[in-house]
Parts: structure tokens; C-alpha cells; sequence
């Protein structure tokens, strides 16, 4: 087990210091410059310059890489030309948000999607396994900004039940709670399709295993046979795109956020890059990376639990 967490941490740094060295080059070719964000539109060349050099940005690139580098080990991520704070603040009340929205999709998507998974997988080309397949393959297909219109639609503008934005700031009679529903509710449905369809795959191969019909054979009980032996060999497949889903419901809904104003990590990254504000963009992204790595590392340590023959 040592060994096993000593090799993913050093992927794990290798990965990030990588993936900052990309990110800090490829920002030297994007179009537009750092101190004309800063200073706007109307600024004179001569000011452009002057301040560019008083930014240390006319230094060469792996100088200003080394440095930078040594000021993030030491906690100062830089300043935000965006939100005008330190970007370690910017980052930690939005990925905070987006932590919330997260966890809530999470604790709805698992649950939901090994109920209807394993209940179609147990009785392969049933009605109740068509009419799953086909929940589970329609709510896949449709877009999430789709999704979202549509259930705006419906619960904002027809019937007036839940509010259209979720800024997280309580006021017009909707409150924090009402706010995170349509969100919550997108990406569980958009989400869940795809996991539900490998917990079924999943079931209907492990429930013809030749072990299960043994079980059946001998008189025990279906719900033992489900509980004891077919559910703990399903998981072993899906658990791993189940823990990968956390990546997605960290760095992957921005479209959610955008669609619902959700101020949450998502929405901060594509702001960030739309204004061009490189220390944002440059700390977000190893952000990203650092909980996709995470998320696989925690795939394998789950996929090492329900087969020991992967311990040994």
C-alpha cells in the first residue's frame, strides 16, 4: 500500500508541475497583452510598455516560470486582474460553491443510479429494464444547456415554483435552498444516464456468471444472491467511472453554472480566460488537474476494495 500511494504521488507532482510549466507557456501565445487588460482599451503604447516591464513581464520565460513557481510553493498564487483579490481567495470561495453544488449531485447521482442500474440488470429485457434504458439513454442525449432551458421553462416560467438563478445570495422570497434545486437537478439527470448504463451492463454480465446460477440452484434466497454476491462484483467496473464523475462535477459544469449564474469554479475559469487573467487561469487549471489525478487515484483504491484480487 506504501508503494502504491509513493508511485501516484510522484505522478501526482510530476503531472502538476507539467501541466504548469504548458499552461504558463501557452499563456506567452494567447492573443492580447496582460498590462493592456490592466489598463483598458484607451492606454497609450508607452504605458503598456512601462508597466509590462514594472510586471516583470519582459523577462525571459523559464525565469519567470522559476520564480513563480517558487512563490506558489510558498502559497502567494498571484493577484487577479478579474476579481481584483488574490487569486488563492478567488479560487477558495468559488470552488467552495462549486464543492457544494458537487456534493449534493454526488449524494443524489450514486444512490439513484445503482438503484435503477441494478433493478434493470436484474431482469434483462424486462419492461421495467426498457423503460430504464430508455430514461437512462434519453436524459444522456440531451445537452445540458438544453436541459436546463427546459426545466427553467417548466418550473420558473410556467409554474413558478423554483427561481431561474442561483447566486447563493438569499432575496426575493427564494431562498439558498430553492436556488440550488434546478442545478442539482440538471446534473443529476444529465449525469446519472451514463453511470445507470454501466451499472446495467455491468449487472446483466455478473447475473449470468455461472457462481450466481449455483446460488439460485441451491434455494438461496434472490435477494441474497443479489445482495451478497451479484451487487459487489457489478460494482467493481462502474465504481471506477463513478469516482471519475467527481472530476466532472468539480471542473466540468460550466455549463450548469453559466446557465443557472451559479458562482462556482466552473464559471470563474471561463471568466478568467475570457478577460485574460493568466494568474487565475494558470492556478485554476493545476486546480483541475490536481482533483482529476485525485479522482483516479481514488478510483483505484475503490476498485482495489471490492477486488482483492487486485491487493494481491
Amino acid at each position: 500500500m506504501a508503494r502504491f500511494f509513493a508511485k501516484h504521488l510522484a505522478f501526482l507532482l510530476l503531472t502538476l508541475l507539467v501541466v504548469s510549466f504548458l499552461v504558463f507557456a501557452l499563456s506567452e501565445f494567447s492573443p492580447g497583452a496582460v498590462a493592456r487588460k490592466e489598463l483598458g482599451a484607451y492606454a497609450t503604447q508607452e504605458q503598456v510598455d512601462l508597466l509590462t516591464r514594472q510586471m516583470g513581464l519582459d523577462r525571459p520565460l523559464p525565469v519567470r516560470y522559476a520564480e513563480y513557481l517558487g512563490k506558489a510553493a510558498a502559497g502567494d498564487l498571484g493577484y487577479s486582474a478579474r476579481f481584483k483579490l488574490p487569486v488563492k481567495d478567488v479560487i477558495g470561495k468559488h470552488l467552495g460553491n462549486t464543492a457544494l453544488l458537487a456534493a449534493l449531485a454526488f449524494a443524489c447521482i450514486v444512490p439513484l443510479s445503482m438503484l435503477l442500474g441494478i433493478a434493470a440488470g436484474m431482469r434483462e429485457s424486462s419492461r421495467l429494464d426498457r423503460a430504464i434504458l430508455l430514461f437512462s439513454t434519453v436524459v444522456a442525449s440531451i445537452p445540458e444547456f438544453a436541459l436546463g432551458v427546459f426545466l427553467a421553462s417548466v418550473f420558473v416560467v410556467w409554474l413558478g415554483w423554483l427561481p431561474g438563478t442561483a447566486t447563493l445570495v438569499a432575496g426575493g422570497g427564494w431562498s439558498v435552498a430553492t436556488q440550488l434545486v434546478l442545478p442539482v437537478a440538471v446534473i443529476v439527470l444529465f449525469d446519472s444516464g451514463y453511470v445507470i448504463s454501466m451499472i446495467r451492463a455491468s449487472m446483466i454480465e455478473v447475473m449470468q456468471r455461472p457462481y450466481i446460477r449455483t446460488a439460485v440452484l441451491k434455494g438461496m434466497p434472490l435477494r441474497d444472491v443479489i445482495l451478497r454476491h451479484a451487487v459487489r462484483n457489478a460494482m467493481i467496473n462502474p465504481i471506477t467511472v463513478i469516482m471519475l464523475q467527481i472530476n466532472y462535477l468539480i471542473a466540468g459544469v460550466v455549463v450548469v453554472e453559466t446557465v443557472f449564474a451559479y458562482p462556482g469554479f466552473g464559471r470563474m475559469m471561463l471568466e478568467a480566460a475570457l478577460f485574460k487573467d493568466i494568474a487565475l487561469v494558470e492556478a485554476g487549471a493545476l486546480v483541475a488537474v490536481f482533483v482529476a489525478v485525485a479522482t483516479n487515484i481514488l478510483g483505484d483504491l475503490a476498485y482495489m476494495v471490492l477486488d482483492p484480487r487486485i491487493r494481491a
